[in-house]
Order: C-alpha cells, then structure tokens, then sequence
C-alpha cells in the first residue's frame, strides 16, 4: 500500500495537474485560462457548449457591439429579458434562462469568453494578423441587467446562495477603492521558477509545490510587479432595503447587506443613491471580533452579493427624479387611477383632503404640506457658470400641542415617494447628515449616510424641531444649497441632499404667545429660520363647536358643516379647500395618492406664469 501511494497516487496528481491547465494549442479558445481557469476544457463539456452558444449569438449580432467602445469600458451590457427570449441564442442553447440563475459566474464567464473570442476574430480579420494572444487583450466583462424579479432583502437565506438575484435599496455606506489580486505570480525560492497561481474571490493561497519536475521546493515568494500578477479595482459598499409604510415590520431595523463592486463598477454609487443591483449571493467567513483559534474553527458563514450590473437611478435619470429612483412602479391600473384623479373638477382640494383626513381642519397647512411632497422645478441645474436655485420648498409648523402637527407629518412622510420620518429629541447632527466611521475589517474610513441624505429627491419629516438643540447648525447648508460638505478624519467631500424638510415645533412654555415674534416663541435663530418658505402658526382656540364636531365625523367619507356658503372665486383658500356639507367626499388612498405625487415629479415641469409672478410682485412690494 505504501508504494501504491507514493508511485501511482504521486503520477495521478501531476496527470490531474497537466489536465487541468490546457495548452493553447489544444484549445479552440486562446483566452480559456483567463475566463475558466478552473474550467477543464473538452469539447463536450457543459461550458464549452455554452461558450460556442453565446459565439453563436454574439457573432450574429457583431455589428451591434463596438469593438473599440468595449475595450474602453472594458464590460458589454446585455438585457436579461432579451437574452432569454432571443430565437439565435435559445437554438444552440436552450436552457441559457437556468444557467444564469442557477450557475451565474459560469454562464457570464462563458459569455465572456465567447465575446472576447468574436471580437478579437473580427480584428483579425479586418487587420489580416492572427488572433491576438489573451495578454494582448484585455479582459471584458458582461453585465447583466433588467434581471426580474426584484427580491426584498429579507429573503435572501442560504437557499439563494450561489444564484443570480436582483435587489433594490439604498446605499448607506461605501469604502475606498483598493485592487484585489485575482492572479498572483510565485517564484521558487528554491530553483526561482515561476508560476501563477489563481486566487479566486481574493482568497490568498500559497502553490503547493513547484511547477518543475526536478525541484522540490515549499517556499515561494509572492511577486507583486511581476507583469504576470494581474489585479482589479474592488470597493465595499453597504445597501439597506426600502420598505412601504404599509409593509413595515413594527420593531425591526431595516435590513442591511454588503455588496462587492469590482472592475468598471466601482465608483458607480456613494451614499444616499438608490441603486437596483444584480449580483451573485456569495459567502464568506464571520469574524466575530473575539479573534484566537477557535473563531476559525466556527461554521458560521455571512452573506455578501457580488455585483454583476449596477443601475444607478440617479444616473439614468440625468439628476432629476425619476419613478425608479423614487422606488415607484406603476401598473396599467395606476394610469387609469392617475388620470381619475387628473379628470376631477378641483384636483388641489381633492389632494389635500386626501393627505391625513382623520385630522380635522387645517386645509391650509395640508395644502403647504401637499406642495412641500410635489416640490418644485430647480434651476440652472446644468449649467456650471450658475449657481444652481434650488427648488424643494421647506415648510416649518408651529403650533399648541395637541393640534395633529405629528400626525400630519407622519402622513407626510408615508404618502411620499421617498420620505424619511426622524424626530428631533432623538436625532443627532451626524445622523441626519454623515458619519465617518472606521471599518473593523480594513480599518480605513468610510461614509454612513444619514436622514437627509437618504431622502434626496424625497422629502425629510422632522418632528420636535425645536428640541434639537446645537444640531440646528447642520441644516443651514443642507438646507439652502441642498449638499453636505464634511471635512472628517482626513476625507473632505460634498453629497447631494435634494430633500423638501418638513418641520413641527412647539413653542417654548408650552402655548405660543402672540406678542413674541416666531424666533422668540422657538429660541431659534433668524439664519435657520429664513431658510424656511412656508410658516404656519396653530393656535388653540377654545371653540365649543368645534370640539363637539370632531368625534362625529364618518371614518371614510368626510362631512364638514360649514353654515355659510362661500363663492368659488370670492373665498379665501382656506374656504375654496373646505369640503360642504351638501357634497361627498370621497379621500385617495395613499398607495394612489403616492402613484400619482412621483408621476407629478418625473413628468411635470411646473413654471411660474407671467399673472402668477405679478401677484407675488405685488404681494412683496406692499409687505
């Protein structure tokens, strides 16, 4: 037995060997090794059909692709939805729809490895050389989007692991980018021979043995410069899941999960964008921070996603919002419920009785609130000599406790696209801003994004403003030049906080007395408070009739009795919104009403007229 082992078992592993690392001219695809190097190539083998099969289709659609702008970008985009239903593709193979789902990294490798053969053929030909060597090209990779379904990030379980999956969220932190070796090049200390050794997922490994037959060496040394040791850009970021109101888990914190971005991915993202990401579910050891011997022994695994294509919403929307990047999608019935509401005689007053109608009264500070929710249209966006003019309204209520101030902006913040709910007394300046923090793992710096950030293009809910104490100071900027500089721990740079704040206070002593000014009632400075469009004081006047009338009104159509009828057009605003006792009201829901605010923002351009900017004048020169 011993000689059976040390003879037979010793001629079997360098035979394993030779077999595993083919020679090019064995191979019909010179770029084998840089693509499947784990891969043993056959004719007919899983992946080699695989490969002939995307030649097949890549070959048919070669004029498509160009051959210099993918050397560039150094990846080729390809549509999920497409690809599977392509007639030239499903002939040579069939199942190409569970391959991508079941076995991604393989199938986008043999994809891969049949474009970079096409295109290196095609400059052949047209050169009339032979076929470039794969070290004279670079690698290309194949990016895979409009993957459906979208999956929320609280199924992803063990089940998935190793398989394709599609998730949207928001992106919380981001790392640097530093380079991840994929091969590295050994020399023999012994004989100083030379190999590469692939070093998959950025796990080290040293070669066993030397790659010559007459050395016996076991020490190698690791050849960083070596022009054989080929490294990537990889960068770390943290996405965490966006949940609708009516969705939320009563006393869970939103899920969060890290994400690996590499070669032409990184620098796609920073905190604060809401990106849709395909990726492959992978795995890797936990460190639970105790360090020693025995946290190696555990088995004990933490998911990760490896990022195939990043759709950052922000960017395909040129900068302005779009129903993506506001997490809305809409269905052919939510068209037919935007154009019911479109069609109504007086939209404004069926908006704002919409928005929170179990709080009676208030039309005018709903209606502030209804167009803090629509925003506005910002100006001198694309043009870098002009300081852009923001166009996100900010709106500050005042008032007596007890008046549904909190109500209204919690009504607010669900019936947003994108809204973001924080209360004051609990908030810090670096939660509704940025924080730097040191990751354990890299011990480098990173940015974790806070409430305004999160609610770019969206609106942020701020409730017990006047409880905030020294954070006032982090809104001035945020507020009128809609970013947030920071300068931490070495890392000085500007996020986009596009975001309408919608603010309640109470007043200092409990009631608002009328012979302060609204700085005094609230021990707030002039600066912050000039930030502000709209200031609406509540007060809370003893009326009889009014405290009988709310405990009777009917929880789904809203009856109002008003004695005295006013005219349309004489009326104040306040009156026009009020709902008669003579007409039912009939409230949006707030799924439609949600609908039917982000459809407003990505196709409505609203611009002052003419009329409208003669009243302001007017109103101005005689205040």
């Amino acid at each position: 037995r011993a000689n059976y082992g040390s003879g037979a078992g010793s001629s079997y592993s360098s035979q394993r060997i030779t077999s595993i690392q083919p020679t090019l001219e064995s191979c019909l695809y010179p770029a084998w090794n840089l693509y499947l190097p784990e891969e043993v190539y056959s004719v007919t083998s899983s992946a080699t059909k695989a490969v002939q099969g995307f030649k097949h289709y890549f070959g048919f659609y070669k004029s498509f692709y160009d051959n210099d702008e993918v050397r560039i970008k150094g990846s080729c985009h390809l549509d999920y939805q497409v690809l599977i239903t392509d007639k030239v593709l499903l002939e040579c193979l069939t199942d190409v729809a569970s391959r991508i789902q079941d076995q991604p990294e393989i199938t986008l490798n043999c994809a891969a490895l049949a474009l970079h053969t096409v295109l290196s053929q095609d400059d052949s030909a047209r050169l009339s050389q032979t076929a470039p060597s794969p070290f004279d090209v670079s690698r290309v990779y194949v990016r895979l989007t409009n993957y459906l379904p979208v999956l929320p990030l609280k199924v992803l379980k063990a089940s998935q692991y190793g398989k394709c999956i599609a998730v949207c969220g928001t992106v919380v932190r981001t790392s640097n980018v530093k380079p991840l070796v994929t091969r590295m090049a050994f020399k023999c200390a012994s004989c100083s021979n030379t190999q590469v050794v692939c070093l998959p997922d950025g796990k080290y490994a040293l070669p066993s043995k030397c790659s010559s037959k007459s050395c016996t060496g076991k020490f190698f040394i690791p050849m960083r410069s070596s022009c054989l040791t080929e490294t990537i850009d990889r960068q770390s970021i943290r996405i965490q899941e966006v949940i609708d109101e009516d969705l939320r888990e009563a006393g869970r914190i939103p899920r969060t999960m890290e994400a690996e971005l590499t070669a032409d991915l990184v620098d796609c993202c920073c905190p604060g964008d809401m990106v849709t990401l395909t990726a492959i579910v992978k795995a890797t050891g936990s460190d639970d921070g105790h360090g020693g011997r025995s946290s190696k022994d555990r088995c004990t695994f933490l998911l990760y996603l490896h990022a195939i294509s990043v759709s950052n919403d922000k960017l395909l929307a040129g900068g302005e919002p779009s129903p993506a990047s506001l997490h809305v999608e809409f269905s052919t019935k939510d068209y037919y419920g935007i154009e019911e509401i479109q069609g109504d005689k007086d939209v404004f007053k069926l908006i704002v009785g919409s928005l929170c109608p179990g709080i009676y009264g208030h039309e005018i500070v709903k209606a502030g609130l209804v167009l803090g929710l629509f925003g506005g249209s910002q100006t001198f966006v694309n043009d870098k000599n002009t300081v852009p003019v923001r166009g996100d309204p900010h709106i500050l209520i005042v008032g007596d406790p007890g008046l549904g101030k909190s109500q209204m902006l919690q009504a607010a913040a669900s019936t947003a696209p994108r809204g973001v709910y924080v209360c004051g007394n609990t908030s810090t300046a670096a939660g509704l801003t940025v924080t730097v923090s040191r990751d354990a793992s890299s011990n480098d710096y990173s940015l974790d994004a806070g409430a305004l950030v999160l609610a770019d293009q969206g609106c942020c809910c701020i409730d017990e403003f006047d409880k905030m104490g020294n954070q006032h100071q982090a809104l001035l900027e945020a507020m009128e030049q809609q970013t947030i500089s920071i300068a931490k721990a070495g890392i000085i740079c500007s996020l986009p906080a596009r975001t309408s704040i919608l603010a309640a206070a109470n007043p200092a002593g409990g009631h608002y007395n009328k012979a302060k000014t609204v700085s005094e009632n609230l021990k707030m400075g002039s600066a912050l408070l000039s930030r502000f469009d709209l200031v609406f004081i509540l007060l809370d006047r003893p009326d009889e009739r009014n405290n009988h009338r709310r405990p009777f009104r009917a929880p789904i159509k809203i009856i109002y009795n008003i004695e005295v009828l006013w005219e349309a057009d004489a009326a104040p605003l306040s009156e026009r919104l009020k709902v008669l006792s003579t007409e039912g009201f009939d409230p949006v829901p707030t799924q439609l009403l949600r609908k039917y605010i982000a459809y407003a923002r990505k196709y409505v351009k609203p611009s002052l007229s003419p009329e409208a900017a003669g009243v302001i004048q007017v109103h101005i020169s005689f205040t």
